[in-house]
């Protein structure tokens, strides 16, 4: 499956402190959420199902000390 990016708006975590090696997330329009390494913004993505995402997002929620 083959995913148009290109009107992506990617942001990193207010968390990342400025560093350039840090994971971007955008929103989708059709609900799903695209991931990339900011050292590599034309380089591979990922895509994740709302749901999915939205299972990644308690998973690492849970594991926050």
């Amino acid at each position: 499956m083959s995913v148009d990016l290109s009107g992506a708006q990617w942001f990193k975590s207010t968390r990342s402190g400025g560093s350039k090696d840090c994971v971007e997330v955008a929103f989708l329009d059709d609900g799903q959420v695209g991931v990339r390494d900011s050292k590599d913004p034309t380089g591979p993505a990922l895509v994740f199902t709302p749901s999915v995402w939205d299972s990644f997002i308690a998973g690492a929620k849970d594991h926050v000390e």
